[in-house]
């Protein structure tokens, strides 16, 4: 609800797709800066309790901007800084949030978890989006910034309650940079880690910011207001979700999740196609299905492949070098996506997106041998331990 009540307030406020791209620019720079950092701390803390730090801190916000939009003091300008805000807290719940998940379940169920994982986070993706378009409609856009800010007490609450051992903290002050540079240096020599990061960087960064048009296609190509717009980002929840359950009735071999990656590359590359040329309303809803699926099967692929490759002692550095793939090119992205929109075409500009995820499909095929091989050696690791 806080995404689309956000974007549908930046286009009331300022009618630009190029104000779109801005407001996506700074929610994402401050994970660039901040992200590799970030992931030493995740390392060395106690990560339950950075997490529970993180969802406070984006409550506050929230709570924020419905007050400034209740209380008719909310500008552009007021957006943008909250969205960096959220950028840099994000930047520590992120990878702290991914690297918690093996605490929770253990190394051998953790491809279903991240799967499940996602399910239920596309699950809200699915609800909250079609929710926020008939709310704004209703309550405005305030309630629904102030409706996502109560849901944070629930998460809060779920964090406490949760019957974890307390991971003591370690001090890293002085070796941050050393630290940091552990992280990279495995990223670097692993070639399977360092393929699935880049096409991460560029579909996430080029190929998905077709995303910030979105709201300017409800509204004005398919004339289908702020209701449609809901739609729009519910169909692609709704996609993630049939995604996710179709990869968990699939077997975790080896093999099955190379078919995943390339399976999702490509069919997120001809879905944005489809919704950048896409006239009716109906075929574009088709298309946001496909995204949902297409990228599901992606990124909980990369994702779980990434975390059986690392050990424990840099596994909150290697998925904070993930979120900074996932999110680290995307200021650039948004930008360029918000420029050709507004001085081009918004159709152009998304039909630019789904070249660049082609792109990253033709080069992931390229290294399907490099990561079969990485996935032959850890099984014979697993089995020798």
């Amino acid at each position: 609800m806080q995404s689309v009540a956000q974007a549908w307030l930046v286009l009331k406020l300022s009618n630009s797709s190029m104000a779109l791209g801005v407001v996506a620019f700074a929610g994402f720079m401050p994970i660039v800066l901040v992200a590799l950092f970030a992931g030493v701390v995740v390392d060395h803390v106690d990560r339950r309790r950075l997490i529970i730090a993180a969802q406070t801190l984006l409550m506050l916000s929230a709570f924020a901007l419905a007050w400034l939009t209740w209380a008719g003091s909310v500008r552009v300008e007021y957006v943008i800084i909250l969205a960096a805000i959220n950028g840099l807290v994000s930047s520590f719940d992120m990878p702290g949030r991914q690297a918690f998940v093996v605490e929770m379940v253990g190394k051998e169920d953790l491809p279903n978890a991240i799967a499940m994982n996602s399910m239920i986070f596309n699950g809200a993706r699915m609800a909250g989006p079609a929710v926020a378009g008939l709310l704004i409609a209703v309550v405005g856009v305030a309630g629904c910034f102030f409706l996502n800010g109560v849901s944070y007490l629930a998460v809060i609450w779920s964090l406490f309650e949760m019957d974890i051992p307390r991971r003591r903290m370690q001090r890293f002050g002085s070796v941050v940079l050393l630290r940091v540079r552990e992280g990279l240096a495995y990223v670097w020599r692993h070639r399977p880690s360092l393929s699935l990061l880049s096409v991460v960087a560029i579909n996430s960064g080029f190929g998905m910011q077709y995303g910030v048009l979105v709201p300017l296609f409800a509204r004005d190509l398919l004339h289908a207001g702020a209701r449609g717009y809901g739609f729009l980002m519910a169909a692609q929840g709704l996609g993630a979700v049939v995604g996710a359950i179709a990869m968990n009735s699939r077997p975790s071999t080896p093999r099955t999740l190379r078919q995943n990656l390339v399976f999702g590359v490509f069919a997120v590359a001809a879905a944005i196609f489809t919704f950048g040329v896409s006239p009716w309303l109906g075929l574009s809803m088709a298309a946001q299905t496909l995204i949902g699926a297409g990228l599901m099967y992606h990124m909980v692929t990369t994702n779980t492949m990434l975390q059986l490759f690392v050990s424990d002692e840099l596994r909150g550095r290697v998925m904070s070098i993930y979120t900074l793939s996932f999110i680290g090119t995307a200021p650039l992205g948004s930008l360029e996506v918000g420029w050709v929109g507004e001085h081009l075409s918004p159709r152009l500009a998304v039909v630019i997106c789904s070249v660049f995820s082609l792109m990253c499909g033709c080069f992931l095929l390229t290294r399907l041998g490099v990561i079969a091989a990485a996935q032959s050696e850890r099984e014979a690791t697993a089995v020798a331990e």
